[in-house]
């Protein structure tokens, strides 16, 4: 027992413990990690390219030369025009001056405010207060004459011109350690993408040799998802910048390419790049023009292109999801960023993409996709019937209403509600829901069922689809029986209600003091004679509760066909049947679409046992 506790303890700290260790090992070997990571990056965004030229019949070597010598010329290319226009941009800001000095004034209220006076007044006493003691008149100073006062003989310091090598190393200096790991970068990409296939064969047998499918779904995931994430990023920010450079030239800002450019290349970096992107151009429309034309068309432009981006371009731009949440991404951003500096916000998106695959194929790991996935963790009929529990009824009628309109009543009665009602009737027989709650529960459930009909018309509507009204060739007549207790009585109500939108008559009956009684009371309560009795039952006793009450139906009514509805069963429905068989040739369905399928079907009149429509 001991040694189990253990194990299980274990168990839960390995995958946390890992983490930790990943952690400290990825901060403490950032130098190696950052350019690994870089070229990474690199590689995915680059091995499309390879690929295409590859279906052109050109050698991977070959490919792999053409593609990084393609990419180090445009980065040159853009980084030439870029340093250019920057030294432009820094040679013309003397002659802004006026213009900058205009601003503040208008923006502060002119001169001569209340707030000018305090400063005024401030600066004046602090000239006051730091003004130097006068000196005595020359030549009384300690008793001397003035001719006998030595003058002071200025003294300057002039250092040696510098000389060549020192000249090229305060240039360089600063430039050793950017050059060197961009060039660890190129060579680690260049032999990602030569010798991808190995590595990937490598990395499948250090990490999971047996299990092969897992492993090459999770590399054919992260790979698919991150490059073509990567892809559309590079052509959306591509064409942003683009538009931001064609409308600032418009308005007439001086280097419009400049802007532009970085525009499209902060973007690249989550929430806080497309802000400094605006910001910069924004700030020198304040300092060129003379008035506020221009800076406020500057900023009606980025503002209106961000929106049409982000709103509409990259969700159709990027079809399929990174997999992660917002949140997560914005978690992402400030644990890369602490992690490995600025570097890090660049790869902060790329490499949660890979975490989350890994989670989701990883059991061990499964909580971080859990934690930072975008696919709900809980399933409708979970959601639904926690927010039951904690009584708030608006709320779990929203999930219910969502469900609805991307689905219709079968698939919410069969999806939603019947397996919030098997979790309640499983919670109330361990004695685990309060009374209270059950009743709560019960109330909230029977009152949405009465709403659906009109919502699947109201939404109906909305669409422009005209609802058809059902003649099905032989209506039946049907009584809706509940097994056993209230959760029965409403899963024989909602199945009632959608045999009734067939076309079908249907009475449903509310559950007795005593099962018999109810049954043996069915004539009194209909007009026409019995096709068929529908049996609700739900678990975790609905087998015997439906065996019980179909043994009592064939003896009250030998005539009428028994469908036995046994909702949600946990166990196999093939089996149940199998056993109910033993007694009595009564169909076994487990979900409500299965049920009208078999009415529908005519598979209740059918002297054989016909095969089970069970719906999963």
């Amino acid at each position: 027992m001991v040694s189990h506790i253990a194990a299980t303890k274990k168990t839960r700290f390995s995958p946390l413990f890992g983490v930790l260790l990943a952690i400290t090992v990825l901060y403490l070997a950032r130098e190696i990690f950052v350019p690994l990571a870089l070229a990474l990056l690199f590689g995915f965004l680059l091995s499309p390219l390879v690929k295409h030229l590859e279906r052109w019949h050109v050698r991977r070597s070959l490919a792999v030369g053409m593609v990084i010598v393609f990419s180090l010329s445009g980065l040159g290319l853009v980084g030439w025009v870029v340093s250019n226009q920057l030294v432009d941009v820094f040679n013309q800001i003397p002659a802004y001056k006026d213009n900058i000095r205009d601003k503040v004034v208008a923006l502060s209220g002119g001169h001569n405010t209340g707030l000018d006076k305090v400063k005024n007044s401030v600066q004046e006493l602090g000239k006051e207060l730091s003004a130097p003691t006068p000196e005595p008149p020359r030549g009384q100073s300690k008793g001397l004459p003035a001719q006998s006062r030595p003058t002071p003989i200025p003294v300057e310091v002039i250092e040696p011109p510098a000389t060549m090598l020192q000249a090229a190393r305060a240039i360089i200096g600063p430039l050793i350690v950017p050059l060197a790991t961009a060039l660890v970068v190129i060579v680690f990409t260049a032999f990602m993408l030569l010798h991808q296939a190995d590595l990937r064969n490598r990395l499948i047998r250090l990490t999971a040799p047996e299990e092969l499918n897992v492993m090459t779904q999770a590399l054919d995931d992260a790979t698919e998802r991150v490059s073509k994430f990567l892809l559309t990023q590079f052509v959306v920010n591509t064409t942003y910048g683009l538009l931001i450079a064609l409308g600032l030239y418009i308005i007439g800002l001086p280097n419009a390419l400049l802007w532009g450019v970085l525009a499209g290349l902060l973007r690249f970096i989550p929430y806080l790049g497309p802000i400094t992107g605006g910001s910069l151009p924004l700030i020198l429309a304040l300092a060129v023009f003379p008035g506020w034309k221009q800076p406020l068309l500057v900023f009606a432009l980025f503002t209106m292109i961000e929106i049409a981006t982000f709103n509409i371009i990259e969700p159709w731009a990027y079809g399929a999801r990174t997999g992660i949440s917002p949140l997560a991404i914005l978690v992402a951003a400030v644990f890369w960023t602490t992690l490995w500096g600025p570097v890090g916000l660049l790869l902060s998106t790329p490499l949660t993409v890979c975490v989350v695959v890994l989670g989701r194929y990883v059991p061990q790991l499964e909580f971080l996709f859990v934690l930072l996935g975008d696919e709900p963790v809980m399933p409708p009929a979970a959601q639904f019937y926690q927010r039951l529990l904690a009584m708030d009824h608006r709320e779990a009628r929203t999930v219910a209403v969502d469900f609805l309109k991307s689905n219709g009543a079968t698939e919410l009665y069969d999806g939603v509600i019947l397996p919030a009602l098997a979790m309640a009737e499983e919670d109330r027989h361990k004695g685990a829901l309060e009374p209270g709650r059950e009743e709560f529960i019960v109330q909230s459930i029977n009152e949405f069922i009465l709403e659906v009909p009109q919502l699947v018309e109201d939404f109906a509507a909305e669409t422009g689809k005209e609802r058809v009204p059902p003649h099905p060739e032989k209506p039946h007549s049907i009584v809706c029986l509940a097994a056993a207790d209230q959760a029965d009585e409403i899963a024989a109500a909602m199945l009632g209600q959608l045999l009734e939108a067939s076309g079908h008559t249907v009475t449903c009956l509310p559950v007795a003091e005593s099962r018999s009684e109810g049954i043996d009371h069915l004539p009194g309560k209909l007009d026409r004679p019995i096709d068929i009795v529908m049996i609700s039952a739900l678990p975790p006793f609905a087998l015997l509760s439906a065996h019980t009450v179909s043994k009592r139906a064939h003896v009250q009514y030998p005539k009428a066909e028994i469908i036995i509805g046994l909702w949600q069963f946990s166990s196999d429905v093939k089996k149940a049947s199998e056993r109910l068989d033993k007694i009595f040739p009564d169909p076994v369905v487990a979900t409500l679409s299965a049920a009208i399928e078999c009415v529908e079907a005519g598979c209740a009149a059918s002297d054989s046992k016909p095969p089970l429509p069970v719906a999963v």
